[in-house]
């Protein structure tokens, strides 16, 4: 079981008093890798001011680098302003396969000025891999650092 505590005290670590965006994703991105069992990619998307989804630091294969607004998993995630938990990505209508092997799915959407700034987002290669769990701790994770990743300026 993952130790969501220790996963949020180490990632306010690794972005408190960094001041690039995206040193602090990478690492950020590192550390859900290493800390979540049986996932093939966990990384970002940043959104554009239109929402639109750029490709951000990541951790896996090779990845889609552009997502328009509504689309995917992540740009539904993102446009609904809430995390989606995906058990079988070939159930999600308009699900963008970036790796074949992914089968499920989770997005958490990051805030900053009121609007989502970006998506954390986690694929594993197992059906129905993430628990109401993993949703409660990524959140947490996610808004226990929000307000240093991105900048009042951004």
């Amino acid at each position: 079981m993952t130790d969501y505590k220790r996963m949020i005290a180490i990632a306010r670590s690794l972005v408190c008093d960094v001041p690039h965006l995206v040193t602090r994703l990478a690492n950020l991105s590192a550390l859900v890798w290493d800390s979540l069992d049986d996932i093939n990619w966990a990384g970002f998307y940043i959104a554009d001011d239109d929402g639109s989804l750029y490709l951000g630091p990541f951790q896996g294969k090779v990845a889609c680098t552009y997502i328009a607004p509504g689309c995917g998993v992540c740009g539904s995630a993102a446009s609904e302003e809430r995390t989606l938990v995906v058990p079988d990505v070939h159930e999600f209508s308009g699900h963008i396969a970036c790796d074949s092997a992914s089968r499920s799915e989770i997005v958490v959407p990051i805030f900053s000025g009121g609007r989502v700034a970006a998506v954390l987002d986690v694929d594993s290669p197992l059906p129905d891999r993430f628990s109401e769990t993993d949703r409660v701790g990524l959140e947490r994770l996610i808004e226990a650092v929000a307000d240093e990743l991105f900048f009042p300026e951004y």
